[in-house]
């Protein structure tokens, strides 16, 4: 044998190597979960029995824990392969218990001694599975034996038994916890069925329920708790046979007539229930008729023991399987005679408003398949009847759909017509888990309420169903003495009366004018002349008043104008300016031209109270400097002008026309579409910067490759599907697209309100019946002079006198006035004074975390000319929540309705299937979310679209990032809640330019 170091700090590859002797280039191992791998190869296939000789004697003086991290769980398995090098699968593997170490040795020695091929196949020791171990209740047992299933998954175990006192003052129980950890965050309903069978399967005894605990490693708070029931599955069958239920009581006298093989059929009419003994198996039909005595010496112990609800007799029969007439008949009295009790059937207990028939009933209805919830639990009901409304909690280690039971539920709750009941509110959710999922709720009856009620009315907000409901002083006051029509005349005598005042206070205003009389006073007391009084003063007042407002209106455009710089507008020729205009090949000429409108850059040392996304400076700025790509010329101006000068009808969205004014330019630019193209709503707006993903590309080997950022505030599946088969020609797309959103753009249960305005468009007409219009992009100045020429000469409407009366006095009027010319000058300050005052007064609503904000960000939107709107802000917690309201995931519209399935999946398809027939690869990324964002609502929802998104790709063409929990506390990173700024766009570009599995084009 070679001698084993000890030493902590060695490695365990050192340590097989030494172990066995084979190199250490000839070990590999791995961890996973609770297992331990370890490959053995070289030039020949290394002999299985010498080497786990060596392998055992080195576990037996080894502690494999003392080789691994402090975080690493403990090893319960090792699993040794052995292969030839070069082979792609081992030649032999063996599994080791370590709790069994000594079992081994005895069998590798009996196989060494033997030495041929019988002695593979000799008995030797007698290894004991984990399983037999575990049903003894054994914490490590169990845990090993759970192990066997999950640390394939990558998730370790460890099992607990901790004491636990119930609130019912029953005495001590204890409790079995499961604590599961892995690398990653394994969804619960991907362990829940497996754990909860595998449990249910050993029939622990002195267990109630299980708790199971998931926890990613490294971190403190659990990721998910699930409680699974442990009631043995005899006494489950025991408390449904109690209830009458046919299945069971079947199921349970099969068990009891199992040793003398006779099979039990069971049916129930009226209140008699009878039963079939026929032999287990007879394929010839010549096995024995079941013994009457026999039979019915072991039925009828059971019957009076489970003494059924509502069945008062039960006829036996004995037959052979297939005959039409039995043998024997015996009819046999049950306790339900006796006891009146028991005669009442469990729906005419329900319509009484019997607590417990109701569970039953509810549980039997929503487990149909008696063995999955004898397997797993099944599907459990806790009920709560308070005041006029009826609470139905459903839980299991799953959550049940609410689909699938809310419906159901609440018209079987409808059909039993329990007296004083006039509600119904049924929740969902997983069980262990304090809060519910889901909830639904129906109205039996109309119910009249003289206060609002609480919101929510009844919150399930704890694990226990008797605290579902808001406490007593939570409860709003009402008055019983007072009567639907007292309450009526109250509300009718103060809206009069309020009435009545809100005239008096009116009348009295308009007669205090002097602009209107009572209309009763007599015409004596109202001669014209006092009338035309006045009016002449009311006349003068009014003239004063315009001609101080155009004086005042005059003043203050004079002073807000600017010198005119006539050196910087003009440019050297017209020819000169057409060219800038056309080709826009310099950024120079566009910023000559586009002067006006574009932001000039000012000098080093001037202060500025705008940063470089013109944006005011916050006084909490971080001083860090963080890395981003440096600003480039703003486009929106040249967005502007090309969106009016197209050919193409608007499609109702701005930023939609602007964008595709942009890519239009670009591909009459370059001839050609660029090599990759960002595509998306705001999320892809301001995540993806094209500047620096081209640059970071070319770190890669991709070098000068061009990258436009098409983002659409808003923009969800069905608007990217149809700007890409529909707005945009084939040979106008790249061979890659980068579609940067997230799961709220795949919300097939809200309203989308985008692409209804899409569609209601002129546009979106157009490009549906397939007749665009192509022309060049350095003809639409001309074309468009050219025919605004020709509109004018073709319209010339003949000029009425009163016209012309008209326009000649307007003429002479603004000659005198000193605002007059300056009309359109006016009208823009005043619409900015506006939104000013309108921005600080606004109160932040749900509406600012999702694609159409509103708030400052969005509302002075600056794209460049590669379409990304770069926002230097960053995002504070603690000043972003002093302006907006924080909106949790179950009040939010993005959200509302949450479901894959439709309209949005469906267009998800269409994109799927036109690029792969075009050859393009679609890359969709999961777009970075802060933590304050992600709360456990919108965090089931994520894992609902990574569920959804890991489907589909394994789709030709198609690749998958998930990006979304990337920075979740790094604020700097952010504008808002769930946008990047221009800094998390950098760190983003560069993240996806490093990642190997994209197929980055080549030029």
């Amino acid at each position: 044998m070679k001698t084993v170091l000890s030493d902590r700090q060695q490695s365990l590859v050192q340590w097989v190597s030494q172990a066995t002797g084979i190199n250490t280039f000839g070990v590999k191992v791995r961890l996973r979960g609770n297992n331990l791998h370890i490959l053995c190869e070289g030039t020949e296939c290394p002999q299985r029995w010498h080497t786990l000789s060596d392998l055992l004697q080195a576990l037996q003086q080894t502690d494999l824990d003392v080789l691994t991290s402090d975080e690493q769980p403990s090893i319960y398995q090792v699993f040794v392969y052995g292969r030839r090098k070069g082979e792609q699968r081992p030649s032999w593997c063996h599994r080791v218990y370590l709790n069994q170490i000594d079992k081994h040795l005895e069998q590798v020695k009996q196989a060494l001694l033997e030495d041929s091929e019988k002695s593979k196949q000799s008995a030797g020791a007698l290894i004991v599975s984990n399983e037999s171990l575990a049903r003894q209740g054994n914490p490590e047992a169990i845990a090993r034996y759970l192990s066997e299933t999950l640390s394939a998954l990558g998730v370790s175990v460890q099992a607990k038994i901790k004491p636990y006192k119930p609130k019912n003052s029953q005495p001590e129980e204890n409790r079995l916890w499961i604590f599961c950890q892995s690398s990653y965050s394994p969804d619960a309903s991907l362990l829940a069925e497996p754990i909860a069978q595998k449990l249910r399967y050993l029939k622990l005894t002195g267990y109630q329920d299980a708790v199971i605990v998931s926890q990613v490693s490294g971190e403190t708070a659990p990721d998910w708790l699930l409680r699974v029931d442990l009631t043995p599955p005899e006494v489950m069958l025991k408390e449904w046979a109690r209830w009458g239920d046919i299945q069971a009581i079947a199921r349970l006298l099969t068990e009891v007539l199992s040793g003398l093989k006779v099979a039990v059929q069971a049916f129930l009419k009226e209140s008699t229930l009878h039963i079939f003994c026929s032999p287990a198996f007879d394929p010839l039909g010549t096995a024995p008729i079941p013994d009457k005595e026999v039979c019915l010496e072991a039925i009828l112990p059971q019957l009076e023991a489970i003494a059924p609800q509502g069945i008062l007799a039960a006829t036996i029969y004995g037959q052979k399987a297939g005959d039409n007439e039995p043998t024997w008949i015996d009819f046999v009295a049950l306790p339900a005679t006796k006891y009146p009790t028991f005669a009442t059937s469990p729906l005419d207990l329900a319509n009484t408003g019997d607590e417990p028939a109701i569970i039953f009933l509810l549980e039997r209805l929503l487990n149909p398949d008696l063995d999955w919830r004898l397997l797993t639990g099944g599907v459990r009901v806790l009920l709560l009847n308070k005041n006029d409304l009826l609470h139905i909690m459903c839980d299991a280690p799953v959550c049940p759909g609410r689909q699938q039971v809310a419906t159901k539920v609440t018209q079987f709750i409808r059909q039993l017509k329990i007296p004083g009941i006039m509600g119904v509110r049924v929740y969902g959710r997983r069980a262990g888990n304090k809060e519910p999922f889901w909830n639904y709720g129906v109205d039996i009856e109309h119910r009249q309420r003289l206060v609002p009620e609480a919101t929510p009315e009844f919150a399930a907000t704890s694990k226990y169903v008797n605290e579902l409901v808001t406490s007593e002083t939570s409860e709003p006051i009402l008055r019983p003495d007072l009567t639907t029509e007292e309450v009526q005349t109250f509300v009718t005598e103060v809206a009069r009366d309020w009435m009545t005042r809100a005239s008096a206070t009116a009348k009295k205003f308009l007669l205090q004018s002097q602009l209107f009389i009572e209309s009763d006073q007599s015409a004596e007391q109202r001669p014209d002349v006092q009338g035309l009084k006045v009016a002449l003063v009311w006349g003068t007042l009014g003239l004063l008043l315009t001609l101080q407002t155009d004086w005042v209106l005059g003043r203050i455009i004079a002073i807000t104008t600017p010198s005119p710089k006539v050196a910087s507008v003009l440019p050297s020729s017209s020819s000169d300016q057409k060219a800038s205009l056309i080709s826009g090949k310099t950024q120079s000429e566009k910023t000559t031209f586009f002067t006006s409108t574009s932001k000039t850059k000012s000098s080093p040392n001037q202060s500025s109270v705008f940063n470089a996304s013109e944006f005011t400076q916050s006084d909490d700025t971080p001083t860090n400097n963080l890395a981003a790509a440096p600003l480039k010329e703003k486009a929106t101006a040249t967005a502007i002008l090309l969106a009016a000068r197209s050919q193409m009808p608007s499609f109702n969205v701005r930023q939609l026309d602007e964008q595709l004014a942009l890519y239009k330019q670009r591909l009459a630019r370059t001839g050609t579409p660029p090599d990759v193209l960002i595509i998306g709503s705001s999320r892809a707006l301001r995540g993806i910067d094209p500047a620096a993903l081209s640059k970071a590309l070319a770190t890669q080997g991709y070098p000068n490759l061009d990258v436009f950022n098409f983002g659409i505030n808003g923009a969800t599946a069905q608007v990217v599907d149809f700007v890409l088969r529909h707005v945009l020609e084939p040979s106008e797309l790249p061979k890659i697209i980068i579609w940067a959103d997230g799961a709220r753009a795949f919300n097939g249960g809200r309203e989308d309100i985008t692409f209804k305005s899409i569609a209601a468009s002129t546009g979106y007409k157009q490009a549906f019946q397939k007749a665009p219009t192509t022309a060049n992009s350095s003809d639409l100045p001309e074309n468009t002079v050219k025919s605004g020429e020709e509109k004018i000469k073709e319209e010339k409407p003949e000029i009425s006198a009163y016209e012309a009366v008209n326009q000649s006095l307007n003429q002479a009027l603004a000659s005198l006035s000193a605002s007059y010319s300056n009309r359109d000058q006016i009208k823009s300050l005043l619409q900015k004074e506006l939104l000013i005052i309108g921005r600080n007064q606004t109160v932040g609503s749900q509406k600012q975390l999702t694609d159409g904000t509103s708030d400052e960000i969005t509302s002075q939107q600056a794209v460049d000319f590669d379409g990304f709107l770069p926002l230097s802000i960053r995002f504070n917690p603690a000043r972003y929540y002093q302006k907006h309201s924080r909106v949790p995931g179950n009040y939010d519209n993005d959200y509302k309705s949450f479901q894959i399935e439709g309209q949005q999946d469906a267009a998800f398809q269409e994109v799927l299937q036109f690029t792969e027939s075009q050859k393009i690869s679609l890359v969709f990324v999961n777009m970075p979310l802060t933590a304050d964002y992600l709360d456990p609502v919108r965090r089931q929802y994520e894992q609902q679209f990574q569920q959804y998104m890991l489907r589909l790709a394994t789709s030709p063409n198609f690749i998958y990032r998930d990006l979304s929990q990337q920075w979740p506390k790094a604020n700097d990173y952010f504008s808002d809640p769930s946008h990047l700024n221009r800094f998390g766009a950098y760190e983003v570009s560069k993240k996806l330019a490093n990642d190997p599995m994209i197929p980055w084009p080549a030029k």
